[in-house]
């Protein structure tokens, strides 16, 4: 409708309008949430339970978050920008924190304020960037120190004994073999359920495994699983004593966890193929598999073999030379063909 309609209808006809296309339009704040600010200590605090299952990977993601708290100094915020996150980051560096260290610290933060984002606690996320990691040197155990070393934890512990053979024959992780009730083990394979990653897998035992998992006679109840009466802070407490035992004490690699690396080098190194290493230990990535390739040397003996031909006589530096100084013999052109030996003409068709 135009102007000049609208005046000639007067104001009541042009309020009319307005009021009848206002009628149309709804307004709702219910849906609209007021962002307050939040300390890292209370977001944890709220989704920690959500996040994480309970064990030793809660335990050290508390540890995380607590440190990063106190770093922040326990300020309050709405929004984490991406200067905070550089100052933390800087921060842990300076207190000697390696790459792989503030990775793990960043992925636990990271997924912490992901999920105060969505719940719209904060209304802005930084960008996470994965800090470049050092290859480092993986230690295992040879042989002869897991002999010495066995020996001293089953003088203190037979239980501890059976579990840490099972570990190294196994690959699992310490949570994984307490974990263990006797519903996991069927037949000549061992299934695990309680993983890192959340993802189940189940592995055929060896004949070693099959001996320790196996309780001996005692009276009374017999427990929920193989191991169950251990506990890791007892088992620590044995291996770090026993290690001391045989002389390891110095080494702080040798910890119940290098038994997982014993059994992955022992399979790279007898020539499984990292694919299958990888479904053994139920790593989540081949990546994490692959800081053992380098042991994966069989498919390179074949290289020494070649370089360690010996070389043909005349394709060695001497041979080039000898040859070199001796030029092939000149060919000599052939001789025009004698007047009596000239070609005969060719014979005329009978058309011709």
């Amino acid at each position: 409708m135009t102007n000049d309609a609208i005046q000639e209808g007067g104001t009541s006809d042009h309020f009319s309008i307005f009021s009848s296309q206002a009628t149309k339009i709804k307004y709702s704040y219910n849906k609209i949430r007021e962002v307050k600010s939040h300390r890292i200590g209370e977001l944890f605090s709220a989704y920690r339970d959500i996040l994480w299952d309970d064990g030793r990977h809660k335990y050290n993601v508390s540890s995380f978050i607590g440190e990063i708290d106190e770093i922040l100094l326990g300020e309050r915020f709405s929004a984490f920008d991406q200067s905070t996150l550089d100052n933390l980051i800087g921060t842990l560096r300076q207190r000697g924190n390696s790459n792989a260290t503030i990775n793990r610290k960043m992925a636990a933060l990271s997924k912490l304020l992901r999920k105060a984002h969505k719940m719209g606690d904060i209304h802005s996320l930084p960008e996470f960037r994965r800090q470049k990691e050092r290859a480092g040197r993986i230690r295992f155990l040879e042989r002869d120190e897991e002999a010495r070393l066995f020996a001293a934890i089953k003088s203190r512990s037979e239980d501890a004994y059976r579990l840490s053979v099972f570990l190294v024959d196994t690959g699992c992780r310490l949570g994984e073999a307490l974990g263990l009730i006797w519903n996991d083990i069927q037949e000549h394979r061992v299934s695990f359920w309680i993983t890192k990653s959340g993802r189940s897998r189940t592995i055929p035992m060896t004949e070693r495994v099959k001996e320790v998992i196996k309780l001996p006679a005692a009276e009374g109840r017999r427990p929920k699983g193989p191991f169950t009466k251990l506990s890791q802070a007892q088992f620590r407490a044995i291996w770090n004593d026993s290690k001391a035992e045989v002389g390891l004490g110095a080494d702080d690699q040798v910890v119940p966890h290098i038994l997982r690396h014993t059994c992955a080098s022992r399979l790279v190194q007898g020539g499984i193929d990292i694919r299958r290493v990888q479904m053994w230990l139920g790593h989540q990535t081949l990546s994490m598999t692959m800081r053992y390739a380098h042991l994966a040397t069989n498919d390179l003996d074949g290289c020494v073999t070649v370089l360690e031909t010996p070389r043909c006589s005349g394709s060695d530096i001497s041979g080039a030379s000898t040859l070199s100084s001796h030029p092939p013999a000149r060919r000599e052109p052939k001789s025009e063909p004698a007047a009596s030996e000239a070609p005969k003409p060719a014979k005329r068709s009978a058309k011709s």
